[in-house]
């Protein structure tokens, strides 16, 4: 049989196979572990992406999509910021006309949020602009984002249940590579052998 056949017959019955059903969702969300999407989530922002959770209690959660680069300049989106050559990710579908960050300057940063070993979430702005000016950061130091992931209290837990999420660790050096759309696929390496088949399945089987 066509390997894209079979692909296709798989998709139409994924519903019913407990190899889309993710085992190891006993490991529980919490800020500082990765969400990695299911192969047929859909939609722009969600498909194929592997989001850091920032925030998470019974309130509900934030998250920031890691493996989707943007094109866009710093400047494209905050005009008049000091001149810094850094990448800008897709961070999800909240409040896209706003730009946020995640940074390995810690205390040097007043406000931020402590996410994962030297990992922190957020900060004072005006601060980070003058520290930018004086070439006091690196651009390995600091990740920008357009907009958020958001869950409301008991939504993101609804969505493991429906295996739309893998959750796991993430090691804080893997959170400032360059990653990109491809990179959901290593994510699904590291997560185990159960998930291989994953690995192999076009975004739209339908397509193929």
């Amino acid at each position: 049989m066509d390997s894209r056949i079979f692909l296709i017959l798989l998709y139409s019955m994924k519903d019913n196979l407990d190899i889309f059903r993710i085992q190891t969702n006993n490991v529980e969300p919490k800020k500082g572990r990765i969400l990695i999407a299911e192969p047929f989530l859909p939609g722009n922002y969600f498909s194929r992406s592997v989001i850091l959770l920032v925030a998470y209690s019974n309130k509900g959660a934030v998250g920031f999509i890691l493996n989707k680069k943007v094109d866009l300049a710093l400047r494209d989106v905050l005009p008049g910021f000091p001149e810094f050559n850094t990448d800008i990710y897709l961070g999800g579908p909240v409040a896209t006309d706003s730009i946020y960050f995640i940074h390995k300057l810690g205390d040097k940063l007043p406000g931020s949020i402590h996410v994962l070993g030297n990992l922190y979430w957020g900060g004072d702005f005006d601060v980070l602009k003058q520290q930018i000016s004086g070439g006091l950061i690196h651009p390995s130091d600091i990740r920008f984002f357009v907009g958020y992931s958001g869950w409301d209290s008991g939504q993101l837990e609804r969505e493991l249940k429906e295996d739309s999420w893998l959750v796991t660790d993430i090691e804080e050096e893997t959170v400032m590579r360059d990653l990109h759309q491809e990179s959901w696929v290593d994510f699904v390496k590291k997560a185990g052998n159960r998930y291989t088949v994953w690995e192999n399945f076009p975004e739209n089987p339908a397509m193929n």
